[in-house]
């Protein structure tokens, strides 16, 4: 089995624990970004109290609305992300070595290379993968009508008051979710955020430049330190892949939040400043009406989510990489000469 098949793999795996694991902060995190308060009139809730909102007026399983799309998507991400980025990786490898031979460098992968690596990585993953996100997203953001808080408009035999009352008549699953973004455009409605994504390939490659250099510089110290040893711990890990994506999530916030708007269901009657036409529409409207305040809603959420979420993802991976080569090494030696 090639590296590129064991990282791909791994990287599956990985995504998906990390997945289950922060998925209501990341439902949390969508709401916050895709809320359209203009007059800003909203009192501000937090992360807690929003969490404590969609149980109370929607039910525990709002939080992970879209779960099955998401999962799904979390894998074919990782495992299309991480396949391409080994096998980018191995060919930036044999290039540096090349160049070695020739008096140019010491053979290793440079920071602009690996950043490279990365980027080509990311956007394979985000052509092949934007339709499940833009489907995922819908399901995050949809909204169920508390029948508690709503008693006047349930009892509407009004069928256009109903249709006021709630964004889509329950239940909203996945076959909704693909059906109503079909009908709002068709076949490339589904790739809707792609450039805004595309340009945040620069999150991944940020996070990996950063992750790798830091690894990188821990093995050389501990092997300096300590003779033949450079192994790293999977606490180590987890630490060293939170640093890496608090980093890339900063700098690379505002356009998460463009995405979202422009993957959310559009509002095509009613107020023209909540419907984006496409990214420049969007970053221009944001601006205009609600501050550059608006590229930074949930921030705090997004940034617990993706730490939280990248950790686990780095540290799982890492040891299901080991596993699996493990396993292999000891299958090869115990099979007969």
């Amino acid at each position: 089995m090639s590296d590129a098949v064991i990282n791909g793999l791994a990287g599956a795996g990985g995504g998906i624990i990390a997945q289950l694991i922060t998925y209501p902060l990341q439902t949390v995190n969508t709401r916050q970004q895709t809320e359209r308060d203009l007059k800003k009139e909203k009192r501000k809730l937090g992360t807690v109290e929003q969490i404590g909102q969609v149980i109370k007026n929607e039910g525990w399983e709002r939080l992970y609305g879209g779960l099955t799309p998401s999962l799904v998507g979390t894998a074919a991400s990782q495992g299309v992300y991480y396949y391409f980025y080994q096998i980018f990786r191995n060919k930036a490898e044999v290039a540096a070595l090349e160049r070695s031979k020739l008096g140019i460098g010491d053979g290793s992968v440079g920071m602009l290379s690996s950043l490279v690596v990365a980027a080509l990585s990311g956007c394979v993953n985000v052509l092949l993968t934007n339709p499940i996100w833009v489907v995922v997203t819908r399901m995050q953001t949809h909204r169920k009508t508390s029948k508690k808080s709503q008693p006047d408009q349930m009892l509407s035999t009004d069928p256009d008051e109903a249709i006021v009352a709630a964004a889509e008549p329950p239940p909203f699953g996945t076959s909704h979710a693909v059906q109503e973004v079909y009908d709002e455009g068709g076949f490339f409605s589904f790739w809707r955020g792609v450039f805004p994504t595309l340009i945040m390939v620069s999150n991944p490659s940020m996070q990996f430049m950063l992750y790798e250099t830091m690894l990188n510089k821990l093995k050389k110290r501990r092997a300096l330190g300590k003779k033949n040893n450079n192994g790293v711990t999977a606490g180590e890990i987890f630490l060293l892949g939170a640093l890496a994506k608090l980093g890339a999530t900063v700098v690379t916030y505002p356009l998460l939040v463009v995405k979202a708007r422009l993957q959310a269901k559009q509002v095509t009657t009613g107020d023209k400043r909540h419907h984006y036409k496409g990214t420049l529409d969007a970053i221009l409207k944001m601006i205009r009406y609600e501050g550059f305040y608006g590229f930074y809603k949930g921030m705090s959420t997004k940034i617990v989510q993706s730490v939280l979420a990248a950790a686990v993802l780095f540290m799982v991976k890492e040891e299901l990489v080991k596993g699996v080569r493990f396993m292999l090494t000891n299958k090869a030696k115990s099979k007969p000469p």
